[in-house]
């Protein structure tokens, strides 16, 4: 009966480590001014981050179910859209790692930046469609602001024209607009 009992408590601090909200303060390196919150929703697999910079603060979504990250700049009043490719994003596991070490030690800083491109004129407005596909938390940032739908790239030389978005000191999202 012993071995029993061991097993659920085990079972249930394990369940519970899986299914609860996990929230990180990720300020970033050299900046004091730029603060970020993420917290994980191990649950529905999506992972929430709020970046305060001033004019340049954002909100992003990491939806692992459907497959997608929108952000919405604030200084843009708009919403980016672009698939998770598995190639550059890290998987949900790996983001709360990341985040955990970065909180916990301090030290640890990983300037991995995903570069991505818009064309600019070329937004659309969400429908019910785009709301099935997406998913409930990227509607819920995104309904009623224009959506422009991000393709990645390689780092551009100039990045006068580009916005940071992402998650503060784990991965920088480069939204940079396309220039014809």
């Amino acid at each position: 009966m012993n071995g029993f009992a061991a097993i659920l408590v085990l079972l249930g601090v394990f369940w519970t480590q899986t299914s609860a909200l996990e929230t990180f303060v990720l300020p970033e390196p050299q900046n004091d001014y730029v603060t970020g919150t993420m917290t994980i929703d191990n649950d529905n697999h999506i992972v929430d981050v709020h970046v305060r910079s001033g004019v340049y603060s954002s909100d992003t979504i990491f939806d692992y179910m459907h497959g997608y990250i929108a952000t919405r700049l604030f200084s843009r009043n708009a919403c980016f859209i672009m698939k998770i490719h598995k190639e550059s994003i890290p998987e949900l596991h790996e983001i709360g790692r990341l985040a955990f070490e970065r909180q916990t030690m301090n030290t640890v800083y990983s300037p991995n930046n995903v570069w991505v491109q818009f064309q600019s004129g070329h937004s659309t407005l969400g429908t019910v469609k785009d709301w099935l596909v997406y998913g409930k938390a990227i509607e819920q940032l995104c309904r009623g602001l224009p959506l422009y739908h991000l393709a990645k790239t390689e780092p551009l030389p100039n990045v006068h024209g580009c916005s940071s978005a992402g998650i503060p000191s784990i991965l920088g999202l480069k939204i940079c607009e396309k220039i014809n």
